[in-house]
């Protein structure tokens, strides 16, 4: 039997306390999960929590940085799937709309992540800008998409694909019907910056 080093032992507790954090932000929410009930769940202790994460807010912001990655990882598929760089553009800034009515994003980065942290971390806005950025930068290249400041742009619809996201989320009214409403706003949005032969 070989033994664990100090170091997989550590990223063992890591991993265990956020997979059984992020179910638990997922089913229950933030605010109602109970750090004992999920430490205990995970076979450790809540000062295995503190000392990997600091805080129950520590390990949420993990959770959401795991979640990002994988949301980032989803949409550079999603995109790279498609036959054309502009409908790869177009199915990014779609499918981000989609994942909305994914019941732990909505729950963890839609709902709990913004009423704890007031908008998505600063992180993450970075990918995802960074990302429409590049991409609008090649439609721009290739005649596309109309000469504008990609930089600008790539925030302007990253804010609005985000807000959309948010609305999309929301606990009260129909959340299918409000995302049939965001992809069409969106479709008529992005048409725009087609470059008009």
């Amino acid at each position: 039997m070989t033994r664990r080093s100090r170091a997989q032992m550590i990223e063992e507790t890591r991993a265990k306390l956020l997979a059984t954090a992020r179910q638990a932000f997922a089913s229950q929410g933030y605010g109602q999960t109970s750090m004992d009930d999920f430490t205990a769940a995970a076979g450790l202790t809540r000062g295995a929590l503190y000392h990997h994460f600091g805080s129950k807010e520590g390990l949420l912001i993990a959770v959401i940085e795991q979640i990002e990655a994988e949301v980032g990882d989803r949409l550079q598929t999603a995109s790279a799937a498609e036959p054309t760089p502009w409908l790869g553009f177009r199915c990014r800034c779609r499918t981000y709309l989609e994942l909305a009515l994914e019941p732990e994003i909505r729950r963890i980065i839609l709902q709990d992540a913004r009423a704890i942290f007031g908008d998505v971390p600063q992180a993450a806005q970075s990918v995802g800008i960074a990302a429409l950025q590049a991409a609008l930068e090649e439609l721009i290249a290739a005649g596309t998409v109309q000469p504008v400041h990609a930089g600008a742009v790539a925030r302007m619809i990253y804010g609005i694909v985000t807000e959309a996201s948010f609305w999309i989320a929301e606990p009260d009214g129909d959340p299918q019907a409000r995302l049939a409403q965001a992809l069409d706003g969106l479709d008529r949005l992005l048409a725009g910056l087609l470059h008009q032969a």
